[in-house]
């Protein structure tokens, strides 16, 4: 390799090899990283019509000069809860345009956890220019109300995470926003919409349950598999090369997600499976892609779960891995067959189709092992797909070879 001396006598290379850097860019598979961040908030949310619907009638009177409106957003992690807020408040803000100036302050308490903190974030989003320090809370509530005077508009507050608020500030803050207007001769200065993965209307003082108004919360539910596959669906599409991904591969990382029903977890998957794709430099996705990733979810737990089957859910467990090796899928009268193989190969007397099936439901309630119900060909048929989405079946097999000869002692 060619190079000049430093003065210290160490040399200058002129040129380096960087093939290792070449999937950087190049667009294997991913054409838009956007699309698979956490922050990034699509223009139609999946299965959440009917609470959209819901919560813009908590804000039926905003389009009014003195109107406002109150919501408490409440659910598990992943469930979409600040993308239904934050896709509201943009979509009200157009709407409103020309009848009404909609500013929104959008605070994660989680990091701006004390009134004063939040207090000045609110006040920054609307003038960044405004003194920071020297003002008391009342000063700041003031500042607020002339802003918002000012621009002849309406504020949407919303505290995200506001649990972290609640457990270190208390209630006076919620108090003081919702009695914005009190002493002022307006109405209609604020909106108020707190989020939390808490049940929190049980740590909230009576007065403000009363001025929020308990009728305003949204309890949000997790998604379930159906609804994760079109969410990991719409991101797919969005991001990445056509012809890089199947509907079994979607499929997976649904069914790898549907125990907690976390969208989150979902696009976290993809996103994962993806780099290791683009890692190997392929151009296609590949089942184990996103096997790998799941493995890394902290629910994974598949080394202590083989040590607590018994023999014949171990069979069924090693008959359906050693067809996932090479197949996205197995179906339930495949797994019969190889069960019966696998019996025979380890001297064990094989059991029913029923009590077959049963295993495969136990597996599956352990997380091991997933199931759906799939069309067969063109007609009304049906038949059973079963996959492997949060573990290697190739890691798994040796894993299980181990564990037979024990249980048969």
């Amino acid at each position: 390799m060619r190079g000049s001396m430093f003065k210290n006598g160490c040399r200058r290379c002129c040129y380096v090899m960087v093939d290792y850097l070449d999937a950087i860019g190049a667009g294997l598979i991913l054409l838009d990283p956007t699309p698979l961040g956490f922050d990034y908030l699509p223009a139609e949310l999946v299965a959440r019509d009917d609470l959209q619907r819901a919560l813009a009638g908590r804000f039926s009177s905003i389009g009014h000069a003195s109107g406002s409106g109150r919501a408490v957003i409440t659910g598990p992690v992943g469930s979409g809860k600040t993308s239904l807020v934050r896709r509201f408040c943009d979509d009200v803000a157009k709407h409103l345009i020309g009848t009404r100036d909609i500013a929104v302050a959008h605070i994660n308490c989680r990091n701006e956890n004390t009134t004063m903190q939040v207090m000045h974030k609110i006040v920054a989003q609307m003038d960044e220019r405004h003194p920071d320090r020297g003002l008391s809370s009342g000063e700041l509530l003031a500042s607020i109300r002339r802003l918002v005077s000012a621009r002849r508009g309406h504020l949407i507050v919303v505290l995200d995470e506001v649990d972290h608020l609640l457990r270190r500030a208390g209630n006076d803050i919620l108090y003081h926003l919702l009695r914005i207007d009190e002493d002022a001769a307006s109405e209609g200065t604020l909106s108020l919409i707190l989020i939390s993965q808490e049940q929190i209307l049980d740590v909230l003082e009576g007065a403000v349950i009363s001025r929020l108004g308990a009728s305003n919360h949204l309890r949000i539910p997790a998604y379930n598999r159906e609804e994760l596959t079109a969410i990991a669906e719409q991101r797919a599409t969005l991001a990445l090369r056509p012809g890089s991904w199947q509907d079994t591969h979607i499929a997976l990382i649904a069914e790898a997600a549907a125990a907690n029903g976390d969208a989150r977890a979902a696009i976290e998957l993809l996103d994962t499976a993806v780099r290791n794709a683009e890692a190997d430099g392929r151009r296609e996705l590949r089942a184990d892609d996103i096997q790998r990733a799941a493995t890394e979810l902290p629910s994974t737990h598949a080394d202590g779960l083989v040590d607590e089957l018994n023999l014949h859910q171990l069979l069924v467990l090693l008959a359906v891995a050693r067809r996932l090796r090479r197949a996205d899928h197995i179906t339930s009268g495949d797994i019969d067959q190889l069960y019966a193989v696998v019996c025979e190969e380890h001297d064990a007397e094989a059991r029913s189709h029923t009590t077959i099936w049963k295993i495969v439901k136990e597996l599956e309630a352990r997380g091991l092992i997933a199931t759906r119900v799939a069309p067969v060909g063109s007609g009304r048929g049906r038949t059973t797909h079963v996959t492997m989405p949060t573990v290697l079946p190739a890691d798994l097999i040796p894993r299980i070879e181990d564990a037979v000869p024990r249980r048969r002692r």
